[in-house]
C-alpha cells in the first residue's frame, strides 16, 4: 500500500477518536471547533462584522461549519463535506408503551439500513432548546451509556427466515424500560438536563451505537466505526487544512466546509443549498476591502473538492459494482464521475484532483457506478450548482455505506488527507 509523501498528522487513531466524540452534526462541529482553537483559529458570528486580519477563522450554522485561512491571492480552495449520518432520530412525542413495555418513538432520518440498527446498544445525542432565564437556549446532549434497544423479531416468529425487513414505522421504536408506568424518556431528558420536563422546548436528538471505534484484523489493517460516511470526510479535511498551515502565507485562501443535511437532500437553512458558503466567501472579499466584482472574479478562479465516501467492491458482491472500476480498500482516494452528474467531476475537476494525488504521492482510484442501478449523490452538484465553482466529487474507498457500523482500511485515512492537503496547497 502507498504511503504519501506529503506529511500529514491523520492517522485512524485519530479518526476513532475524532468520530467517537462526534455522534451527532453539532458535535461534529463542536470537535472541528475545539481543533481549530487549539490551531489559533478564531471564531466568528454571522451577525458580526467580520474585518480582514491574518489567520484562521471559522463560522458555525446549527450543525455545519465552515473554516478558512486567508491567503494572499482572491481565490479560494474549499474542501466540502457533511457532518450528518444516516440514523434513527427521535420524534416529537417521545414516549409509548407496548406490551408493557416503555418505548421511545423513532424514524429513520436518511437512507438508513435499518437491519444494521437492530440489537445494538444505543446512546442518545443531538441538541436541545430549553428555556433558562426566560430565553430559549441551545444545549448539546450526549450520552454514550446504552439507554435503548431496537430488538431484532425472532426467526421463529418471522414470515421469511431468509430475512426481516423493518417497516420504518411499526418496527424501529426502541424499548426503554420494562416499566410501562415510570418516567419516560422525556422525564429522564430534563432531569439529565436539569431543568423542568415542560422547560424542554424542542429537539433534535438521534440514536448511536455506543461501541467505540476499532482498529481490526489480523494485520490490524481494517478500521471499524460507524458514520465514516461522512466523518472521516470531516477528519481528513481538518487535518489536511491544518497539516498545510506549516506553509506561511497561502496562495489562496483555503476553506473548509462541512455542511448538516446532505443525507436528506441539502435543502435547509445550514445545508449545502443554502447560501452559507456564498455568504461566507462573499464577506471574506468584502472584510479585506473588495466588492462584489471582485468576489465574482474570485469564485471564476476559485475549485471545490467535494468530499464523500466512495464504494469499494465488496468481495461478497462484486457482481453489484462497475467491472471495468474495481475500487480496492486501502487502494488510495477516489475520483468520482457519473454521466448523469449525481457527481459534479468534470475533466477540469478531475485533472484538479489527479495532480493533487501525485503531489502527495498517493494513487488515485476511479468510480463508476453500474449503469443499470440507480447512483446516489453528494453536495457535489448543488454547490457547482449554487456557486459555479468548478467542483469534483472524490472520497476514499469503504465497505457497508449507510450501516450502523461501516468499514474502511487504514491506510487509506492518511492518504486521503494526504491528497487533500496538497489540494490545499495547489
Amino acid at each position: 500500500m502507498a504511503v504519501p509523501t506529503v506529511p500529514t498528522s491523520a492517522d485512524a487513531t485519530g479518526l476513532g477518536e475524532f468520530i467517537d466524540a462526534s455522534p451527532s452534526p453539532f458535535h461534529v462541529c463542536e470537535t472541528v471547533a475545539a481543533e481549530l482553537r487549539a490551531a489559533g483559529f478564531a471564531e466568528l458570528a454571522e451577525t458580526d462584522g467580520w474585518r480582514d486580519t491574518a489567520g484562521g477563522f471559522f463560522v458555525i450554522r446549527g450543525g455545519s461549519i465552515i473554516a478558512w485561512r486567508s491567503g494572499r491571492g482572491p481565490s479560494f480552495r474549499i474542501v466540502g463535506g457533511h457532518t450528518d449520518s444516516p440514523n434513527l432520530r427521535v420524534k416529537q412525542h417521545i414516549d409509548r408503551t407496548a406490551a408493557g413495555l416503555s418505548t421511545v418513538a423513532l424514524e429513520p432520518y436518511g437512507g438508513a439500513w435499518l437491519n444494521s440498527w437492530l440489537d445494538r446498544d444505543l446512546g442518545l445525542s443531538g441538541r436541545v432548546s430549553v428555556l433558562a432565564d426566560g430565553a430559549a437556549t441551545e444545549r448539546l446532549v450526549k450520552v454514550d451509556e446504552p439507554l435503548l434497544r431496537v430488538p431484532q423479531l425472532a426467526i421463529h416468529l418471522s414470515e421469511d427466515r431468509k430475512g426481516v425487513s423493518p417497516d420504518p414505522q411499526r418496527h424501529v421504536d426502541a424499548i426503554w424500560s420494562t416499566s410501562a408506568d415510570g418516567p419516560g424518556l422525556r422525564d429522564w431528558l430534563a432531569d439529565h438536563l436539569g431543568v423542568g420536563v415542560d422547560d424542554l422546548l424542542g429537539w433534535e436528538l438521534m440514536v448511536h451505537d455506543v461501541t467505540p471505534s476499532r482498529i481490526v484484523g489480523t494485520e490490524q489493517d481494517l478500521f471499524s466505526a460507524p458514520r465514516l460516511d461522512n466523518q472521516a470526510t470531516c477528519y481528513a479535511g481538518l487535518r489536511a487544512l491544518l497539516d498545510v498551515g506549516d506553509t506561511t502565507s497561502p496562495a489562496t485562501t483555503q476553506i473548509l466546509a462541512l455542511f448538516d443535511h446532505e443525507e436528506v437532500g441539502s435543502a435547509s437553512q445550514r445545508g449545502a443549498a443554502s447560501d452559507f458558503l456564498v455568504s461566507v466567501c462573499e464577506r471574506i472579499v468584502l472584510a479585506r476591502g473588495g466588492d462584489r466584482e471582485d468576489f465574482l472574479r474570485a469564485m471564476a478562479d476559485s475549485v471545490c473538492v467535494s468530499g464523500d465516501m466512495a464504494h469499494a467492491t465488496h468481495p461478497n458482491y462484486a457482481d453489484r459494482h462497475e467491472p471495468g472500476h474495481p475500487i480496492a480498500l486501502g487502494g488510495g482516494p477516489v475520483l468520482k464521475v457519473n454521466q448523469n452528474l449525481r457527481y459534479a467531476s468534470d475533466a477540469q475537476g478531475a485533472g484538479v484532483f489527479e495532480q493533487a494525488c501525485r503531489a502527495a504521492g498517493v494513487p488515485l482510484q476511479r468510480y463508476v457506478h453500474r449503469a443499470d442501478l440507480p447512483c446516489g449523490s453528494t453536495i457535489g452538484p448543488i454547490t457547482a450548482t449554487r456557486t459555479g465553482l468548478v467542483t469534483v466529487d472524490v472520497g476514499a474507498p469503504q465497505l457497508a455505506m449507510h450501516s450502523a457500523r461501516e468499514l474502511m482500511a487504514v491506510a487509506d485515512v492518511p492518504m486521503y488527507s494526504a491528497a487533500l492537503r496538497a489540494f490545499y496547497a495547489g
